[in-house]
């Protein structure tokens, strides 16, 4: 597995390394002891898929505060996606930034995401399926959301979202003690 650094603290992309031969390749898309080794979750509590059936399908931007919050991996196994973190743990040295990448079924990367940092996605293809690991169980009341397309982190979607739940369209833009947890 090749874990490629990103802008943000703690967030990584994963890349495979396949073996090949002429029937196809086989490859690790978890490996304990190689996410320890980067200091990374090697536990989780749930594997979870959602299907995105239009392209432009807006998803975000989740996350849980503690002591619920989550460690996410994200892998498109179908169709393509533009994947976006958002650093929201205050002590991080990069709070309130976002990261964006394109995961399909055809660049076969991952991202991880660290506990306090929101996750939301894009569909860029029609048919999109994606798998994720979770480090801990969901929790309805430590659940927390950020609005898509809140000013003050300036995310840069690849286009309109074309749909996007209510849940997710009424989302709260930033405020620190609701978001943070002080409330």
């Amino acid at each position: 597995m090749i874990f490629t650094p990103t802008p943000l603290d703690g967030v990584y992309l994963v890349g495979l390394q396949p073996r090949q031969d002429d029937r196809g390749f086989f490859s690790r898309v978890f490996c304990s002891a190689e996410f320890g080794n980067q200091g990374l979750q090697t536990t989780f509590a749930q594997f979870n898929t959602s299907y995105t059936k239009h392209r432009h399908t807006l998803r975000g931007m989740h996350y849980q505060l503690a002591p619920s919050a989550e460690v996410k991996v994200i892998k498109c196994i179908a169709g393509a996606l533009f994947d976006v973190v958002l650093d929201l743990r205050p002590e991080s040295e990069t709070f309130g930034r976002w990261f964006g990448a394109e995961l399909s079924a055809a660049n076969r990367l991952m991202i991880y995401v660290p506990k306090g940092c929101a996750h939301g996605f894009m569909s860029l293809t029609d048919d999109v399926e994606m798998l994720y690991f979770v480090s801990d169980p969901y929790n309805g009341s430590r659940e927390r959301s950020v609005r898509w397309n809140d000013p003050a982190f300036g995310i840069e979607w690849p286009a309109e979202p074309a749909q996007i739940s209510e849940k997710d369209a009424a989302a709260r833009d930033f405020d620190r003690s609701w978001h943070l947890g002080a409330v």
